[in-house]
């Protein structure tokens, strides 16, 4: 092992602590500990990592601590740190469930990159992604409207795109045909209208629209928001439809209200799949809404809504929802290849 190999260790020990760490949904400062002393050493020349193990100064570099020096150097020495091996022993499956439905997806066409409120470069995600057996993702960066969520301008749009041009043409050679499609996760307005122009959204490969304001309008003109942006042609997913939050450090929130089943006959009558949204927070829609779904004849996407590398395992437990309500694998869009889910959003 030449000593580049080592620093290069490190910092592929130190992100994969990240990723069993945001797995097992531990607290972001935990996280963030991790992946910021693997961006650290990263960013440095090999030589003077090396140098600063040899002279025991590796702590006075920003974001490094004793727990992040003592993986570093436990990786340059060749060996696999203890942290990482006690982390990797405890990480079994995260549900007993849902397994026969996740060994038939193909995808996640629902995750976001550190372009928007994501932690992690897009090349990070998709890596994770094809390590999970995966063999296409969709990227859905949040639109501009979203500001808290630093939403894509259009300029910022153009320019991703640009970069995952560029990053296909790499990770195709090295990871066996691995693509990562041009999405957005897109604001739906209060009218219905969507919070990104047609010529954009045209140029993409996924739409996944959701709403993200007035969570709390009346049933009324919340189905006829819905319904609008359902209705239009460049929408393919129906994100997280009704905004619930379960559990989590933001707290809980109701469900939003709407005639479920006017949404869902929209759905299947326009052809855009009900997404069962992953997340443990949201695991949405709940079983009795997507009960409702199943018997309406809708088809479905199941999707993380990612925000870091090790939360996109977590598309299991969308799995052992859809599997407990019935959903078949014919139903759901990511359990095809990339040109048949192509064929479908572009018809």
């Amino acid at each position: 092992m030449t000593d580049n190999a080592g620093v290069a260790d490190a910092v592929a020990a130190l992100r994969a602590i990240g990723y069993y760490l945001e797995r097992d949904r531990q607290p972001t400062h935990r996280v963030k500990a991790y992946r910021r002393a693997a961006d650290t050493i990263a960013a440095l020349p090999a030589a003077e990592v090396r140098a600063r193990r040899r002279a025991g100064t590796l702590t006075e570099l920003p974001g490094i601590g004793p727990k992040t020096e003592a993986v570093i150097v436990e990786a340059m020495d060749g060996e696999t740190p203890a942290y990482l091996v006690k982390l990797e022993g405890a990480a079994g499956e995260l549900t007993g469930a849902g397994q026969g439905l996740r060994a038939e997806l193909k995808a996640d066409l629902h995750l976001h990159s550190e372009w928007s409120d994501g932690g992690s470069p897009i090349e990070e995600m998709a890596r994770t992604a094809h390590r999970l057996g995966h063999s296409y993702m969709a990227l859905t960066d949040h639109s501009p409207r979203l500001t808290v969520a630093n939403g894509l301008s259009r300029e910022r749009r153009l320019q991703q795109l640009e970069v995952v041009a560029e990053l296909n043409k790499k990770l195709q050679d090295e990871l066996d045909g691995f693509t990562i499609l041009n999405g957005i996760e897109v604001d739906i307005n209060e009218d219905g209208s969507l919070d990104c122009d047609s010529e954009i959204l045209a140029r993409l490969d996924v739409v996944v629209a959701s709403v993200h304001s007035k969570l709390r309008m009346a049933a009324e003109p919340m189905t006829e928001r819905m319904v609008r942006a359902i209705a239009n042609p460049h929408v393919d997913v129906l994100g997280h439809c009704t905004g619930r939050l379960i559990t989590g450090g933001r707290g809980t929130r109701p469900e939003s209200e709407f005639d479920a089943e006017v949404v869902f006959e929209a759905c299947r009558q326009f052809g855009t799949a009900v997404e069962i949204n992953s997340r443990p927070e949201r695991l949405d829609p709940p079983k009795r809404l997507l009960s409702m779904a199943v018997e309406m004849d809708c088809v479905f996407s199941i999707d993380t809504d990612a925000h870091a590398p090790g939360q996109l395992d977590w598309q299991v437990y969308g799995c052992e929802r859809a599997e407990d309500c019935g959903v078949t694998a014919d139903r759901v869009i990511n359990t095809w290849d990339q040109h048949q889910l192509a064929e479908w959003t572009a018809s």
